[in-house]
């Protein structure tokens, strides 16, 4: 996996999940807290989590074959999207099961302090993992909002390692809150209301990675800003005249491939259109590293063809197109 997979948040995620779910479980041993039992399940999850995101990351690396002609970079996506599904399924599922087996059969929390203790000490050691994913994603963010940055992110273990922490802070913080909550009036039951809260957050989050990795699984075009680093490196306005149209599509985080419609003159010899293609495809790969994969097809522009919306080969619209003039 490349730097941009965010390597560093994953392992940093990866090792306080399982030194926090051990001390979970511990403590739901000897305080009998549904809480810290919906907790210690949830890092659990968790760190399956990140250890699907390194897997995909290693099999991702494989090289193509006669059978994936264009490699297995997607499989990081397919493994972002079985995290939502785990997440949903072991983590939310369960701990509405059991916030609804406490309400129903409530019961005091004993030896009070192993439950708040290894909260205390959760909070601490997710605070670290959540810094990490932070200060790794702040190097690709640039000037997008968290928000932009979940939603465009073409590697998907970033955003997914950010919501799972930040989910794990605030899934914390309402342990913590129902455990305080029981102990101060002497009612379970606040410990089971705090256990369907932290069910409830674990599959809002599941909902929102399952939506966005859907859309890198389906295909996503290339950003903004590298459809204008194409654009802008396809012309030379000596061999290629004009950009007719475009499509691109990521076939990995770091993978782009581009196709395209280009304007050569007329009145230009095989060997002179074959040299065009090849050094516009080395302007595009100079400008923009991560197209790998480059399809460029000669044709001679009609002006009056594009007014009508006819220009051969043209389909209107759709990410990675750029209008004909």
């Amino acid at each position: 996996m490349s730097a941009s997979g965010g390597t560093k948040a994953i392992v940093a995620a990866l090792a306080a999940n399982l030194a926090i779910a051990v001390a979970k479980f511990v403590a739901f041993l000897f305080s009998g807290s549904s809480s810290m039992l919906a907790e210690s399940v949830h890092s659990l999850a968790d760190s399956g989590n990140q250890g699907l995101l390194l897997l995909g990351g290693k099999r991702a690396r494989r090289a193509a074959t006669p059978e994936h002609p264009f490699g297995y970079g997607r499989e990081r996506y397919i493994y972002a999207f079985l995290v939502s599904i785990v997440l949903f399924s072991v983590g939310g599922m369960f701990a509405l099961y059991e916030g609804y087996e406490k309400i129903k059969h409530p019961h005091a929390i004993e030896a009070w302090y192993w439950p708040v203790g290894v909260l205390l000490f959760a909070i601490v050691a997710e605070t670290f993992s959540f810094r990490t994913a932070i200060k790794e994603s702040n190097v690709l963010r640039g000037s997008q909002s968290w928000k932009e940055f979940v939603r465009r992110a073409k590697a998907p273990e970033l955003p997914v390692v950010l919501l799972e922490d930040l989910g794990a802070l605030i899934g914390l913080v309402l342990a913590l809150a129902g455990v305080s909550l029981a102990l101060a009036t002497g009612d379970g039951v606040w410990d089971g209301i705090g256990t369907l809260c932290i069910g409830t957050l674990l599959i809002l989050i599941a909902l929102v990675l399952a939506v966005e990795t859907k859309s890198l699984l389906l295909g996503e075009s290339a950003s903004a800003a590298d459809l204008r680093t194409i654009e802008e490196a396809v012309v030379d306005g000596t061999s290629v005249t004009r950009l007719i149209h475009m499509r691109t599509l990521h076939l990995g985080p770091e993978e782009l491939l581009v196709a395209a419609k280009i304007a050569v003159r007329h009145d230009n010899t095989a060997t002179q259109v074959a040299a065009a293609i090849n050094a516009a495809e080395d302007r595009i790969r100079a400008a923009c590293p991560i197209a790998r994969v480059i399809y460029l097809e000669p044709d001679v522009y009609s002006a009056s063809a594009a007014a009508a919306g006819t220009n051969p080969g043209r389909s209107p619209g759709g990410p990675g197109s750029t209008p004909a003039h």
